[in-house]
């Protein structure tokens, strides 16, 4: 269920957060947060009324995981026939994709294999990849991402990710992040020089990647280097 909604008045831009999860993620960086439970869920016309409310240009959908919220196919409805606004997934964990009503998301790779999925989030693989592959050829705007993480996801799975996504458009942005070590896993962060390294065998596929590798101090204080993540909580 939708928890808040946040808004980015430079972006003109209204993200609605809901906070449940249909992977186990071993290294989910949620761990390091303790976000507390709303007294209450916002209804349906409270949601609604608030997005009529803002000046808005694009309805960004978070989560947790956003497609396990069961409101989400009537707000996407809503979003693009009452509203005409674009319409997108912030991210995924792509095991389940909404197409109808829906103009873009961001897919989070968790690994090129199904052994890493299903060790790493407890799901298996292929529904992701033949889920990413149908949005796109159903001409959804896609991006995706993928965690750097040594000793575990390294350089040579970033590149079997990369290499499927360059396969059906190498013009698809893609972004690499450092993991954030999270307690009760044993791996690192990865070095400058391993960063260095993925990023750049993954522009050898692909057009525009980008790249983060935040501290554990950097996530929880909410330091960026742009200003993308600049919001007020409005419900």
């Amino acid at each position: 269920m939708i928890n808040r909604i946040t808004y980015s008045d430079k972006y003109r831009r209204a993200t609605l957060h809901n906070d449940t999860c249909n992977y186990r993620c071993r290294g989910c960086s949620y761990k390091l947060k303790s976000p507390a439970k709303p007294e209450r869920y916002p209804s349906m016309d409270e949601i609604k009324e608030c997005l009529r409310g803002l000046d808005r240009e694009v309805v960004h959908f978070m989560g947790g995981e956003p497609t396990t919220n069961p409101q989400l196919p009537e707000l996407l409805s809503f979003c693009k026939e009452e509203l005409g606004v674009t319409t997108r997934l912030g991210h995924t964990n792509g095991s389940r994709l909404i197409i109808a009503n829906l103009d873009g998301t961001n897919v989070s790779f968790k690994g090129a294999d199904d052994v890493t999925y299903r060790d790493y989030t407890g799901r298996p693989a292929a529904p992701v990849y033949e889920n990413f592959k149908k949005a796109y050829e159903a001409g959804l705007d896609m991006k995706a991402s993928a965690v750097l993480i040594p000793g575990y996801c390294e350089v040579d799975q970033i590149e079997k990710i990369v290499k499927f996504i360059s396969d059906l458009d190498r013009r698809i942005p893609f972004h690499l992040m450092g993991y954030i070590p999270v307690p009760g896993t044993p791996w690192p962060r990865p070095s400058d020089e391993e960063m260095q390294q993925a990023v750049g065998i993954a522009r050898e596929y692909l057009d525009r990647v980008g790249f983060s590798h935040l501290t554990p101090e950097q996530l929880l204080s909410g330091e960026r280097a742009d200003d993308l993540f600049v919001v007020r909580q409005v419900l």
